[in-house]
């Protein structure tokens, strides 16, 4: 066998396409569209390199059209979850000694693959099952998953390129094993990258793979499974798998060789797996790794100093974007009373000129929330504000589920700073205003600070530089992603690695060195070229 120490690519972000008229990335979007359109698309589960059909089918459908149906997946039971561990533990020592470079290989022939003759079908995927416009697929689908394979595995190298220091006479080496047993990604709807990322970072390590994604985003899920069995990935090292939670959740939670899990979910899921997990801890060869990324009720701070227009702009992107449903959409907003009326102004502005409807009209950018579920979560949010007295309608409001599940982007202004809709997370397109006495700034910052168990996201908008830098300081517990003047949604991976803490998890970054070293166990070496061969040391010599 030949050896070498090989150089990974330099990454660089994935160019977003615009997808203007006429252009031929639209062209080819349009068509891919029409072939899901076309088809019931048949969607197994992929175990041992496999595809497992049962016979129970379920029906998928556009958020935005839930009369259409876009295919059925097949969903499993307890016997398939088994068979789903079996496989990953029968593979795991191939692919654990597979050489890096062809690990490699696999990944970054992935990101290619999606950056080329897959990237209209996995936007188009992610645009129909998710419910997601063009730009918001492309950003994600395309772009953030391509980034995601690309620079893990870049930092893979990194980690793995970092070596403990030696002494005279002494060779110290460090390996990076992959973790003892299978791991399970858990991955949600909202985001294809996410459901990509979760499953093939613990891969990358070496680790073999249980994946359940949410049944929301089965329709992407495919297709990135397509992609990775065409790069080549072995046949066991991730098992996707349809299985309801708690079932899945009470086979891989009680087997000896759960050595981890990747999750991005709620907060009360991830909470009830914790406890899981710790009430089962005798039971495991080893201490699993517990890596979640999960709720947010991420604030937008406004300073009197703050730029109107680009408040607003911020305001409305980031709580309108993907209907809100994103774990960092602004859904709580604090905004001095001497800006407020120039700011209601120009959100009503902007988001009178908002069109709502299917992602197959490019013209929309607001599409439907995931599902009956999520509609009549989010609507009951919207009934209980009408009626309360000390909630104003500033704009939207408005719901119709009758063909989709429509929600007009939908603000609200409280005059009690610790109304429920400021407090809880309600991942739709609902954004919440407080309006205060800018002579009350330093309150509000506690305020902004204290109302939510939440710290994923958070933004201050101001130009004095001295109000930067203070809220910058005392909220420095308050976000784990914090934007200047920004809205606080669309973390590049490579550029601002993603996560938070408090109640919206363990913060380990995903886009970042810091989520791999996760999915790996090291070993050090020490070798020794000449021993000793008498126990006795100097200072035992007699004087």
């Amino acid at each position: 066998m030949s050896f070498g120490i090989f150089n990974i690519p330099v990454p660089t972000n994935e160019p977003v396409k615009e997808y203007r008229p006429g252009s031929s990335e639209r062209e080819d979007l349009k068509r891919a569209l029409q072939d899901f359109r076309g088809v019931e698309t048949d969607i197994p589960m992929y175990i041992g390199g496999q595809e497992v059909r049962t016979e129970r089918k379920l029906r998928v459908s556009p958020p935005h059209d839930h009369q259409h149906t876009l295919g059925y997946f097949y969903e499993g039971e307890a016997e398939h979850v088994k068979q789903a561990i079996d496989a990953a533990l029968q593979a795991k020592q191939s692919w654990a000694k597979l050489s890096w470079e062809s690990r490699a290989g696999i990944f970054l022939k992935a990101a290619d693959l999606i950056a080329g003759p897959y990237r209209a079908r996995i936007n188009a995927a992610t645009m129909l099952g998710q419910s997601k416009n063009a730009y918001q697929a492309e950003i994600d689908s395309a772009c953030e998953l391509i980034d995601f394979l690309r620079f893990n595995v870049y930092f893979a190298d990194e980690i793995y390129r970092q070596q403990p220091n030696a002494s005279p006479g002494v060779w110290n080496r460090q390996e990076y094993r992959p973790l003892e047993g299978f791991v399970f990604a858990l991955t949600p709807f909202n985001f294809t990258a996410i459901a990509g990322n979760l499953p093939t970072s613990a891969a990358m390590m070496g680790n073999t793979v249980v994946w359940k994604p949410a049944y929301t985003q089965i329709l992407s899920a495919k297709v990135i499974m397509e992609v990775l069995q065409e790069a080549g990935l072995p046949d066991g090292v991730i098992n996707l798998i349809y299985v309801d939670g708690p079932v899945a959740g009470e086979v891989i939670f009680n087997h000896p060789d759960f050595a981890g899990i990747h999750f991005t979910g709620s907060t009360a899921v991830f909470q009830k797996i914790w406890a899981t997990i710790g009430n089962n801890i005798h039971k495991y060869k080893s201490y699993p790794r517990i890596v979640g990324e999960t709720g947010g009720k991420d604030f937008v701070l406004v300073h009197e100093s703050a730029n109107v227009d680009e408040v607003a702009t911020g305001l409305v992107r980031g709580a309108f974007e993907f209907q809100g449903q994103k774990c960092s959409a602004a859904s709580r907003a604090y905004i001095p009373a001497t800006l407020w009326p120039q700011i209601e102004v120009k959100m009503k502005e902007f988001i009178g000129e908002l069109k709502i409807g299917g992602t197959e009209d490019f013209s929309n950018f607001i599409n439907a929330v995931i599902d009956e579920r999520a509609f009549k979560k989010i609507t009951a949010y919207i009934d209980e504000a009408k009626q309360n007295n000390e909630v104003e309608i500033v704009a939207g409001g408005n719901y119709d589920g009758t063909k989709g599940y429509f929600i007009e982007p939908t603000v609200l202004r409280v005059s009690n700073p610790t109304y429920r809709t400021m407090c809880e997370e309600i991942f739709g397109p609902v954004l919440t205003v407080c309006v205060y006495d800018p002579t009350e700034f330093e309150a509000i910052i506690q305020t902004v600070n204290s109302t939510s168990p939440y710290a994923l996201t958070g933004s201050i908008f101001a130009r004095d530089r001295y109000i930067i830098e203070e809220v910058t300081q005392k909220l420095q517990n308050a976000a784990g992603n914090f934007y200047i003047n920004d809205k606080p949604t669309g973390a590049v991976v490579g550029q601002q690695p993603f996560g938070g803490a408090r109640a919206s998890g363990t913060n380990d970054k995903a886009g970042s060195a810091l989520n791999l070293y996760r999915w790996v166990s090291a070993r050090t070496i020490k070798e020794t070229f000449v021993s000793p061969k008498h126990y006795g040391y100097p200072f035992l010599q007699e004087e």
